[in-house]
């Protein structure tokens, strides 16, 4: 069986498939075809005619080139190939034919498809009654009659007789070689004219791109969210346990930042999962309104700012929680900013119970953020094993026109650890001065 496997193993029957299908495709345009055969004058006999019958295939192929031009033809070809061809699927393009160059590559396909597949679905249909019923001439009496009675008396001679099975069978293995052949070259000539051409690449990388961006920036929300309000509740967790004989009331203050922590980040969890859920999403020509939908703005400061676990001395210049001053998108951003900020102080502010200071301040054309707070003894930008905080935050800034900093700063009141972020108030890199 493994010397016939080429001929007639799975990958063979499926691509024979493959051909039927294109030739079964192809009838329609081949009735058309026959149709202006017989108007040209070629009626009489044109389905016993073997040139009447070459002359619709011909007339056929060009109406076949035409449809191929249709978009929608591309992505079902596709299918069709993947499934019976045999191609890795990463050969081949997704989606309809945009470009004058990939319609051109399938309209090329779709033609030579269908007019293998007329050619392959003739043989087989015409090809193989025939060598079952040589094959059968030397078993059935009724079969010698018909061929006598057809004046094919050479058939019925003995020594035709004796050699009328091996010829069946050859005429089958021909057949099966033949189809094997054609399947063949369509799957070589898969990846050439049904492969991505360059901007179906670039059409490719520029999702690929987005989808990263969209992973990148749930991956901040997640990290910013939930990091804050693990090292908030742990901070109040760690100070209610080293208190919780000698000052009851302490401890219920911090169950009760606890609380409020833990609530406000779930409800933010939900938000971002909620994302990951969501089917489809409406298009906006709005840059960066993709992720207005979801997150507090700094019109919720001042409720991050009680619960988060640090004494914080916060000083604001002009209203940045009005929606009017500050879009949203860049409300949001800032929201994170800070939090991520807190987060860091909390884990590696100096030592004892760690205190910031923060600044929100609105410019004529910036949002200024500046926290500062005595550093610790591994400041979170140097700490082993790199932390994504600080990263994060120059991220943020940057996909928003704005920049950042944050490092050691010599102040009034000694060295302070200092962050300063500036983004521009409309969210749009062009708008900055």
């Amino acid at each position: 069986m493994r010397l016939f496997a080429p001929l007639i193993g799975r990958r063979a029957r499926l691509r024979w498939l493959h051909l039927i299908i294109g030739g079964a495709l192809l009838m329609p345009y081949f009735l058309v075809g026959t149709v202006l055969v017989s108007m040209a004058g070629g009626g009489a006999g044109l389905f016993s005619s073997v040139p009447a019958q070459l002359a619709a295939f011909a007339c056929a192929l060009p109406m076949v080139a035409v449809s191929g031009f249709f978009p929608l033809v591309r992505p079902l070809s596709v299918a069709a190939a993947r499934a019976l061809c045999g191609v890795p699927p990463a050969l081949l393009a997704d989606g309809p034919a945009r470009t004058r160059q990939a319609r051109v590559r399938t309209t090329a396909w779709f033609t030579l498809h269908l007019g293998l597949g007329g050619i392959i679905s003739g043989i087989t249909l015409a090809l193989t009654p025939f060598a079952l019923a040589v094959a059968g001439l030397p078993f059935s009496a009724a079969l010698r009659e018909s061929w006598l009675a057809a004046g094919s008396g050479v058939l019925v001679e003995p020594w035709a007789l004796a050699l009328a099975p091996v010829a069946g069978l050859a005429m089958l293995v021909a057949m099966a070689a033949v189809a094997a052949g054609a399947g063949e070259l369509l799957a070589r000539r898969v990846p050439v004219l049904l492969g991505p051409t360059p901007e179906d690449r670039l059409a490719a990388a520029e999702r690929r791109a987005a989808d990263l961006a969209v992973r990148n920036r749930l991956a901040r929300e997640l990290h910013d969210s939930v990091g804050h309000a693990l090292s908030a509740v742990t901070l109040q967790a760690g100070a209610a346990r080293r208190v919780l004989d000698r000052d009851p009331e302490f401890v219920r203050r911090a169950l009760t930042a606890i609380e409020e922590t833990t609530r406000r980040t779930v409800g933010e969890l939900d938000a971002v999962v909620g994302l990951l859920r969501r089917d489809e999403e409406a298009e906006s020509g709005e840059p960066g309104d993709e992720g207005t939908a979801y997150g507090p703005g700094l019109d919720a400061l001042d409720g991050l700012l009680a619960h988060c676990g640090v004494p914080v001395a916060y000083e604001r210049e002009g209203d940045p929680g009005d929606p009017r001053v500050v879009v949203p998108v860049v409300s949001r951003e800032a929201y994170r900013i800070v939090q991520e900020g807190l987060s860091n102080v909390l884990r590696h502010g100096g030592g004892g119970t760690p205190t910031a200071r923060l600044l929100v301040a609105v410019r004529e054309r910036e949002l200024e953020i500046v926290m500062e707070n005595p550093p610790g003894d591994q400041p979170a930008v140097m700490r082993p094993g790199g932390g994504r905080g600080l990263r994060g935050i120059a991220e943020r800034a940057a996909l928003l026109g704005g920049r950042s900093e944050a490092g050691p700063y010599d102040g009034t009141d000694g060295t302070t650890w200092r962050l300063a972020v500036r983004l521009p108030l409309t969210g749009r890199p062009e708008e900055r001065s």
